[in-house]
């Protein structure tokens, strides 16, 4: 069951969850609770948790943007690795052509 959640809807369950800690004995129960009252997954909730925490820098791990980032030049690398294999089939092809009588 793969949903997608609105920004909003992200920031209301992380400050609920801010919210409900204090009166649970562990995270997992403040999440799970929370989760439950959102009617989503509790692991979203921890993932989401999780992730706010590392982009705060409060845990080790790779911030949202840096990943962001990392995805974007892996896309635009591979772009421009096919458009290199073109060009060099194109002169390969007119190299070719130049070459005839």
């Amino acid at each position: 069951m793969n949903q997608k959640y609105s920004p909003e809807m992200r920031e209301k369950a992380l400050r609920m969850l801010d919210e409900a800690k204090p009166s649970h004995p562990n995270l997992m129960a403040a999440v799970r609770h929370v989760a439950g009252l959102l009617g989503m997954s509790a692991e979203t909730l921890r993932v989401w948790h999780r992730r706010r925490e590392v982009d705060a820098g409060q845990r080790p791990g790779v911030p949202t943007d840096v990943v962001e980032e990392n995805t974007r030049l892996r896309r635009e690398n591979a772009e421009l690795r096919k458009a290199n294999e073109v060009l060099k089939a194109a002169s390969v092809f007119f190299a070719k052509e130049l070459d005839r009588p």
